[in-house]
């Protein structure tokens, strides 16, 4: 058996913005079994420690796959990246295996999909300014599929590292986005806040958010690490991808619920229930709205599904 390998070209291919988004709604509304992500501790030459991650999902008789992700920090010193992904799609019947992809691809532009679904029920409708914090692979992901389903007429990039701003500026100018690269944020005057950040102390102030603005909190992932503060927070209307990922790993929420600024019950919905229709997201133009996520190992599956449907015949 020979099993089709799809590397990170042909999975950008395969995952155009629109029909990506669709998959991963239908994903929500119908649901599947998705583990919480294992992570083992693995032992390197050099003293240090690398992870390895195993995120599983699967539709009982239709598919099941598994995200393997080994994240090493020493490679940084190897010049190779702290990051490697594989995602495994199989056949849910037989356990026959359907494909090997580019995890971090496949990673990629799920995660900015999610995004988009997710602003799709919270953003204004005429969100045209977008503020992205953060320039790395997402962040450039974020920026491509803001643009390719909302009006967005102006995108303003900041960075801790004022180059990587303007590196990406220039990448996403060349492909004829309306992108600039700011010394500082100026969340006021943004329609849509988008972190795809490693922080570990706020960079969006609640004090600093205009009425009807939409925040998307991409990065914080760890419950350690956060990209809003507790006002920020407490001031949105908050929808979660999965509660589960939610109140074990997200630490914009963690750490708001620690300090007393919201409890458990301040998240108002996660996007099963927004793609549902249980709950109706955004309700006022001037209402302040946030999505975090963490990631979830539905959206690898239903991307993955996608993927492997798009591979020629």
């Amino acid at each position: 058996m020979v099993i089709p390998m799809l590397d990170a070209a042909a999975i950008a291919a395969r995952l155009p913005w629109p029909a990506l988004v669709e998959a991963l709604a239908a994903m929500f509304r119908e649901g599947c079994a998705a583990p919480l992500r294992h992570r083992h501790a693995v032992p390197q030459a050099d003293g240090s420690e690398a992870s390895l991650l195993l995120m599983p999902a699967w539709q009982a008789g239709r598919y099941t796959g598994v995200k393997i992700v080994h994240v090493a920090p020493a490679n940084a010193a190897r010049g190779l990246p702290a990051v490697h992904a594989a995602y495994l799609l199989s056949d849910g019947e037989t356990g026959a295996p359907l494909a090997l992809m580019d995890g971090g691809m496949l990673t990629d532009r799920r995660t900015a999909a999610a995004s988009l679904l997710a602003a799709r029920h919270l953003a204004r409708p005429d969100s045209a300014r977008l503020l992205l914090m953060g320039s790395g692979k997402v962040a450039h992901a974020l920026a491509e599929a803001y643009r390719a389903l909302m009006p967005i007429t102006d995108i303003a990039i900041w960075s801790r590292r004022a180059e990587s701003a303007a590196a990406l500026a220039r990448k996403l100018a060349a492909h004829g986005h309306p992108a600039r690269a700011v010394a500082r944020p100026d969340p006021a005057r943004a329609d849509i806040i988008a972190c795809a950040t490693l922080a570990t102390e706020a960079l969006v102030k609640g004090a600093e958010l205009s009425p009807g603005v939409h925040l998307d909190l991409v990065g914080a992932y760890r419950p350690t690490m956060r990209e809003a503060d507790a006002v920020a927070i407490a001031r949105a209307t908050l929808v979660v991808d999965t509660r589960a990922g939610a109140f074990a790993e997200a630490g914009d929420i963690v750490q708001a619920i620690a300090e007393g600024a919201i409890t458990e019950a301040h998240v108002a919905a996660d996007l099963a229930e927004l793609c549902r229709g249980a709950h109706p997201g955004r309700t006022r133009p001037d209402e302040i709205t946030a999505f975090k996520s963490v990631g979830w190992a539905g959206e690898d599956l239903a991307a993955a599904i996608l993927a492997h449907q798009g591979t020629p015949k």
